[in-house]
Formats: structure tokens, C-alpha cells, sequence
């Protein structure tokens, strides 16, 4: 799980900043955290991630909040999703309109990325991981 205590709870939360930086990501369109939209559709009770005291320490027997509570780390796994669109250049002719408005058919040529997927993950990955150094980083300033 990410160290308890990362974040802020209104203007540096750590959910913000994580959705930040991975919807600065090229192609990515989505983003959430925990159970995500999926949530909206529950109720307070059912979704409260209830603390519980398990194996000498505080813990959470569920965590629909995805580790982030409040815009803080609760200590529990990190759990979020990023979706990526389609990529855009498909080796298929595509009816668009040039400049002046006149119809035309878009005709790439060349070696295009099939799917961003298979790129998308180390760099999902490394995008999260700079944003828990960089809240590790103003916690240590902050405390000391």
C-alpha cells in the first residue's frame, strides 16, 4: 500500500493530482479511483470502507475509496484506472474537410501504433509514481 498521510484535503489532493497528471498523458480520456462511477451508484453504507483492526495494525476490510480518502492515503493498495481513446491515424482512407472547408480524404501513410496500450502501462506507472515521490517529498518538508 502508499504510506498513509500523502496528500492534502482540499487544494493538493492526492486523487487531483494523480487525475491530473495521468489526463495530461496523451490519449488518455478517463480516469478514476476505487470503485469510480461505479460508486455513484451505491449507497453511503454499502461504500464506506469500514477501519478495522487486523494483524496489529488499522486497516479497511474494503477499499471502494481506492487508498485516497479525503484527498489523503489511508495506508491501503492504490487502486485506479486510466482509459485510453483509439489511436486517431488508422491506415484507412477518412473522409474529412481541408482548411477551406472542401471535402478531401485523408490518406496516412507510414508505420502507426496499432493500440497505445502496450506503451500506456510503464508510462501510467511511472506518472503515479512521480506524483506519490513528489507528495512523499512536501510531507517530509512539511514534518520534518
Amino acid at each position: 500500500g502508499v504510506p498513509a498521510g500523502l496528500g492534502e484535503p482540499v487544494f493538493d489532493k492526492l486523487d487531483a493530482d494523480l487525475a491530473k497528471a495521468l489526463l495530461s498523458l496523451p490519449a488518455c480520456k478517463g480516469f478514476e479511483v476505487g470503485s469510480g462511477f461505479a460508486g455513484a451508484t451505491m449507497r453511503g453504507s454499502e461504500h464506506n470502507d469500514r477501519f478495522v483492526r487486523r494483524g496489529g495494525r488499522i486497516r479497511t476490510d474494503t477499499n471502494f475509496s481506492g487508498g485516497i480518502q479525503g484527498g489523503i492515503s489511508n495506508g491501503e493498495d492504490l487502486v485506479l484506472r486510466a482509459a485510453f481513446k483509439p489511436v486517431a491515424t488508422i491506415l484507412r482512407p477518412q473522409r474529412t474537410v481541408d482548411v477551406r472547408g472542401r471535402p478531401t480524404i485523408l490518406a496516412p501513410k507510414g508505420r502507426h501504433d496499432p493500440c497505445v496500450l502496450p506503451r500506456a502501462v510503464p508510462i501510467v506507472e511511472a506518472m503515479v509514481l512521480l506524483v506519490l515521490a513528489d507528495h512523499a517529498l512536501r510531507q517530509r518538508a512539511d514534518v520534518g
